[in-house]
């Protein structure tokens, strides 16, 4: 089972590795066409409600609770029950996405001031933020479509076309930023249309898999059937028990929107780079760790139920560890080399890096949480990490306000602890449970990645001299930036190697 989970871990990994790429290409453009200043600003708050959305919907939130409904509907009914649920779920969902899309818009006005209540008192600034916001709402309709449709062909082990579908957003971001852009009287609103197109295009995407297995719904509302009420009563906890981090990122907008210009867009970059390890890793392993563990626990198997968490717990830890470490390293010269064009400045990469380490510090804690909220969700449990949730939330605000002097790195920080935190207490109630019996072995796993990762650290931060980016080519940023990324990567694998762990450990 493990070998199984690994290649589709793999396989999940791999898709959305070609979507992170595209995704730094687009922020490269967005920051080498349009800097950092009020209409960026103005731009990425209205940005975060559409991506927030992405986030919460096609990050594997929305299959909390709609995989292990599919996995019972499949046991208990067959596929006629199973298609009957699916055409009322997607008729259902189809309505409310639609009456939510209209509220949004007229209350857009509203939703900026929320987000970034700084803006209310500059006039033109808050009513771009406002203009971009309703322009992108409909993407509302789309990536939640787009969610159910993955779901669906995720419970049925197809992983490949969900995982790369995000890649469309960044292609329709990037043609927005260089084709349509010079053609808009105010450029930047060039993203906001493209970020619908780029909607429209997921949601087509997904329907000819969909045809080959016979699950192209037909919309058939019906707000009064039992499975489907209880499918939409269940998608507000199972979606906030997974997406604590992407609120406290709305918190750190919020509170930035008060501080120095740039502070929103700082804060942007940094979290795009801390995205890319988590969604290339965390969005493969919580994809593909949710169907098994549904199955596990639908056919009473807790032994293999606690053997796929620990499986996951451990990639977790090798591949995140190194990739904190990475980023704490290498900072300046990551930010440096993908944005420090044009209007993008030497400055602004300095502040960038102080929340991009601030961010990477909770980056295993992230990963971690991607794996162990499965845990809860595979077994209808709910409550429990929506509880949790709730904690870390209102730890991070509390912290949010007592770092504001540390300016918008302490807010990042904030974030990190509280994702810290949530990651503590779930581990903690899964091994209360008994649910996750750690496997034999993990002193020694902890101390063979601590001690590799730390060597990993030690290297870089001796070797490597960030103040030199600033003199380079871009083309010579790009050499040296692999160099030294390899380096560390060897100089990591070359640890683990010499103090035992072998390739068999991970796959066992």
């Amino acid at each position: 089972m493990s070998r199984q989970l690994f290649k589709s871990t793999v396989a999940v990994g791999s898709m959305t590795f070609i979507s992170r790429i595209l995704g730094f290409v687009r922020d490269m453009l967005i920051a080498r066409i349009f800097g950092v200043d009020l209409a960026t600003d103005a731009f990425f708050v209205a940005f975060k409600i559409p991506n927030f959305l992405r986030r919460l919907f096609t990050e594997g939130a929305f299959a909390h609770a709609f995989v292990p409904a599919l996995a019972d509907y499949r046991e208990q009914g067959g596929n006629a029950a199973l298609k009957q649920f699916v055409d009322k779920t997607a008729g259902t969902l189809a309505v409310l996405l639609v009456l939510m899309t209209l509220t949004g818009i007229v209350v857009a006005p509203v939703l900026v001031r929320l987000l970034a209540p700084g803006f209310a008192w500059q006039g033109a600034q808050h009513e771009s933020a406002v203009l971009m916001l309703q322009i992108m709402l409909p993407y509302l309709c789309f990536i939640a479509l787009v969610a159910f449709a993955g779901s669906l062909l995720n419970a049925h082990g197809q992983f490949v076309v969900p995982a790369i579908t995000p890649a469309f957003l960044n292609i329709g971001m990037i043609i927005g930023a260089t084709r349509l852009a010079p053609l808009m009287a105010e450029p930047v609103t060039a993203l906001a249309w493209s970020v619908v197109a780029a909607g429209l295009v997921q949601l087509l995407f997904q329907i000819p898999p969909l045809m080959r297995l016979g699950l192209m719904p037909r919309l058939r509302p019906d707000f009064h059937d039992a499975g489907v009420k209880r499918l939409i009563n269940q998608l507000a906890p199972a979606i906030f028990s997974v997406s604590v981090t992407q609120v406290n990122l709305l918190l750190d907008t919020l509170i930035a929107s008060f501080l120095a210009v740039g502070s929103v867009s700082w804060l942007y970059y940094s979290d795009r780079l801390v995205e890319f390890p988590l969604g290339v890793l965390g969005l493969a392993l919580g994809t593909v760790i949710l169907p098994s563990l549904a199955k596990h626990h639908g056919s009473e198997d807790p032994a293999s139920f606690s053997n796929s968490l620990d499986w996951g717990l451990r990639l977790v830890l090798l591949a995140g560890l190194p990739a904190m470490t990475g980023l704490l390293a290498l900072a300046e010269p990551v930010l440096s080399t993908l944005f420090q064009y044009h209007e993008f400045s030497a400055d602004d990469v300095h502040y960038a890096a102080q929340s991009l380490r601030a961010y990477a510090i909770g980056l295993p804690a992230y990963l971690l949480v991607k794996v162990l909220v499965p845990g809860f969700t595979a077994r209808r449990d709910l409550k429990t990490p929506v509880r949790y949730g709730i904690y870390a939330m209102l730890a991070s605000l509390v912290l949010n306000v007592l770092a504001v002097p540390l300016a918008h790195a302490g807010l990042a920080l904030a974030t990190s602890l509280g994702a810290v935190l949530n990651a503590v207490l779930l581990l903690k109630k899964l091994a209360q449970d008994r649910v996750f019996k750690p496997a034999n072995g993990w002193r020694l796993f902890l101390l063979r990645v601590t001690l590799a990762s730390l060597a990993m650290f030690i290297s870089l931060y001796y070797l490597v001299d960030a103040q030199c980016w600033n003199l380079w080519s871009p083309g010579e940023r790009v050499i040296n930036l692999l160099k030294w990324i390899m380096v560390g990567m060897v100089v990591y694998a070359a640890t683990l190697v010499l103090t035992g762990l072998r390739l068999r450990h991970v796959m066992r």
